[in-house]
């Protein structure tokens, strides 16, 4: 009788689950098919990892302009390339000299970072000779903006940043400056630029009551000028390095450095970490050597390959499928613990980008990723339903001309459907 009532139950159970995954499948498809739509490319995959069933697939086979939703493989890169902890620099000594080689580490002297472990390594150190340029990449990503070379979410990449490779300045009563060597580039005028294209100078309202950001043009004298000002003494650069072992004195815990990527959407750090994986490899960094390592070790079983040209999203040239990014979830969801892997995303109703969308019920639902661009909006992440599901999804809106808002209103009515249906 007790097996007759368990096949029973879970005969009523794989019923109510096919059933709501039509409802599902139904409902969602004839919204996506509304005159709304019409205008605009839309894609979409949601799939119940614990069976492997599809829910809903809406030309997730198409290549869309992912935006900051590229920062899913770099967090996946992150998790399979990196250490626990962020590798700051690899290091040999030879005689009272310290050599330095940078890994591309976005944390030193970064103003949402404590880096004074590796400030006080440096400091103890007798004699400092860096090297700076084993940065194969350009500084700037291909297909970026270079209309957009004032604004911090577009800053220059480097093998040793420093300060996150941008000025802030916080108006007080007398302006406070980060590095403060800049202190004396800064212009005391109202202009509509933040700063020259091509040089470091800088404009600053006095009257303006916020902090501005703006990122810094990288060379290696700045480098020499700012680590000398920063530890006190004077450093030398150049390109030579004694043969040998190299040592690796690491910053912090990685997955500190993943939860600020991903809950704010830092470009900057998002395109540094596949440097620094790059670093595992090589002396010589290089983004694309990150790609393709993971390309064909990690993700070789994905069956569209993406144009992948950052790890930001930044860029244009970026084309990935929903069904991609559904793979790569679905990759982190069997590879991670549960509770770890939500905690580098958003969390609908609660924190980063997803702080004003997607509320819960009381709890969140959506634990995600945005990716925006003018007229291109993404998401992708993690639903939990209110039946006790979690299911994967990626939805991808590409060149509509309606205001986001719009459109997030309209992706939040499916996904609460989701939740309150499955």
């Amino acid at each position: 009788m007790y097996r007759i009532f368990l096949s029973a139950l879970l005969v009523a159970l794989l019923s109510a689950c096919a059933s709501s995954s039509k409802i599902i499948n139904k409902t969602s498809k004839e919204l996506l098919q509304t005159e709304f739509y019409d205008n605009h490319f839309t894609g979409m995959l949601i799939i119940d990892p614990s069976s492997n069933d599809t829910l809903l697939d809406y030309d997730s086979e198409k290549y869309f302009i992912p935006a900051s939703n590229t920062k899913i493989f770099s967090l996946y890169t992150s998790l399979k390339m990196l250490p626990d902890s962020i590798p700051a620099f690899s290091y040999i000594k030879e005689n009272d000299t310290t050599y330095i080689q940078g890994t591309g580490d976005p944390t030193l002297f970064h103003p949402y970072f404590n880096s004074d472990k590796v400030v006080k390594f440096l400091k103890n150190q007798s004699n400092l000779k860096f090297k700076i340029n084993n940065l194969k990449d350009e500084k700037l990503g291909p297909g970026w903006s270079c209309g957009d070379y004032q604004y911090y979410y577009q800053v220059e990449r480097s093998a040793l940043p420093l300060y996150g490779n941008v000025l802030t300045v916080t108006n007080s009563t007398e302006p406070k400056v980060q590095p403060s060597v800049f202190k004396d580039s800064i212009i005391a005028i109202n202009s509509r630029d933040n700063r020259e294209q091509e040089k470091n100078i800088f404009y600053f309202d006095s009257n303006r009551k916020d902090t501005l950001e703006v990122p810094f043009r990288t060379s290696e004298l700045l480098s020499k000028s700012i680590l000398e000002s920063e530890l006190g003494k004077e450093i030398m650069v150049g390109n030579d390095f004694p043969l040998g072992t190299k040592s690796v004195f690491y910053s912090m815990p990685k997955d500190t450095v993943l939860k600020r990527m991903m809950h704010v959407s830092d470009n900057f750090i998002a395109d540094q970490l596949l440097i620094l994986a790059s670093s595992t490899l090589s002396d010589t960094l290089s983004i694309h050597m990150a790609q393709k390592y993971m390309l064909e070790n990690y993700l070789n079983d994905l069956k569209q390959e993406p144009r992948w040209v950052d790890g930001s999203g930044l860029s244009r040239y970026n084309l990935i499928s929903p069904k991609s990014i559904v793979h790569v979830l679905h990759k982190m969801y069997r590879e991670i613990e549960m509770e770890r892997l939500l905690s580098f995303f958003p969390a609908g109703g609660a924190s980063g980008t997803l702080k004003s969308w997607y509320p819960g019920d009381p709890e969140p639902y959506v634990y995600a990723k945005t990716g925006s661009l003018s007229n291109n909006h993404c998401l992708s992440g993690f639903i939990k339903t209110k039946s006790g599901k979690t299911l994967i999804f990626s939805f991808m809106n590409n060149h509509f001309r309606k205001p986001s808002s719009d459109v997030k209103k309209r992706m939040q009515m499916i996904l609460e459907n989701v939740r309150d249906t499955y």
